[in-house]
């Protein structure tokens, strides 16, 4: 693993952890060690040394969780193929690039287990949500149309946006000046509808990439789609509102049937459909669904999703699962 020190490499190591994959040997690096054993780790109770990181520090290995910043994931995943092991980035630094595979698990895993691709890309927390609301949906009842508003956690921008968040509260609460490196707006007890450089249409580069996304998970799956980024004061957890109009006639309870058939949702009360609730979830809750009268077949539906947890980390050792479930490489 490179990057063990990141939100995402935190979560990974959890993951792996706590879950039986079968790990004979497991070695963390970091760019930024320079002296051997004067960084360590743990692992499953364990202490463990975190290496300095060299191009020939990965050879022989099965399979490396690239989850350092984009530069140095970049440098080492593009080794992959020439050093022959498996590699999952976790930070979307190869997302944009159609030649590298985005894969939700449970939805695209054909694309491990036939292609066999030697570097993955694990996507956006949110396109592992709705990929995975519009998989059940598009089978079962068809879809015509999807608008999804989500509401994006400051953990986002990783531990910065957090720190921003707290320490704007508490200058807040006690009248002191607010701090303003990550958003260039108070974000404590605020809603900004935007926090990146828009097109000329208004969206957002991270708008524009979910969305791309969602369409390479799906395809050939076609249906209109248009989803608006709202960053909200919370620390932890995706909210999304979804509005979907449907092929084929169904009911809320026919909704509800359908999530509880499937192992990666979870039907919450309304009261417990929450971002704070949420956290430390491994599956995508579903609280209030809604009968549209004004149109016809149409639907809102109410999901949150832990951003660490099924957002991320659970996606990517899904991914690993199917990589050494098929046939040996």
């Amino acid at each position: 693993m490179i990057g063990s020190d990141s939100m995402r490499g935190k979560e990974i190591k959890n993951v792996l952890s706590q879950k039986k994959f079968p790990i004979k040997e497991i070695d963390f690096f970091d760019p930024d060690v320079e002296e051997e054993y004067s960084k360590l780790t743990q692992f499953r109770g364990e202490p463990k040394v975190v290496h300095h990181l060299e191009k020939e520090s990965l050879s022989g290995s099965d399979l490396v969780f690239l989850a350092a910043d984009k530069k140095v994931n970049q440098a080492f995943g593009i080794l992959a193929q020439k050093q022959k092991f498996h590699a999952i980035d976790l930070s979307e630094t190869f997302n944009a690039e159609e030649k590298i595979p985005i894969v939700v698990a449970g939805v695209n895993d054909e694309i491990v287990l036939k292609k066999r691709p030697g570097l993955i890309a694990n996507p956006h927390p949110v396109t592992v949500v709705l990929s995975h609301l519009f998989h059940v949906v598009l089978k079962e009842f068809g879809l015509l149309k999807a608008v999804s508003f989500v509401l994006q956690p400051v953990s986002a921008y990783e531990e910065p946006g957090i720190e921003e968040l707290a320490g704007q509260s508490y200058a807040f609460l006690s009248s002191s000046s607010l701090p303003k490196k990550v958003f260039k707006e108070q974000i404590a007890f605020n809603f900004l509808s935007h926090t990146e450089k828009a097109d000329k249409n208004g969206f957002s580069s991270v708008e524009k990439q979910i969305t791309s996304e969602i369409r390479r998970v799906l395809h050939p799956r076609r249906f209109l789609l248009s989803l608006s980024i709202i960053q909200a004061p919370v620390f932890h957890s995706y909210s999304l509102m979804s509005y979907l109009e449907l092929k084929r006639k169904t009911d809320i309870q026919g909704l509800k049937s359908l999530f509880r058939k499937h192992s990666f949702f979870k039907l919450s009360p309304p009261t417990l459909s929450s971002p704070v609730s949420v956290v430390g979830e491994d599956k995508i809750c579903i609280g209030q669904i809604k009968k549209e009268e004004s149109f016809p077949n149409s639907f809102w539906i109410w999901a949150v999703v832990d951003n660490l947890t099924r957002g991320s980390a659970l996606n990517a050792f899904e991914i690993a699962e199917k990589i050494f479930s098929g046939p040996p490489v």
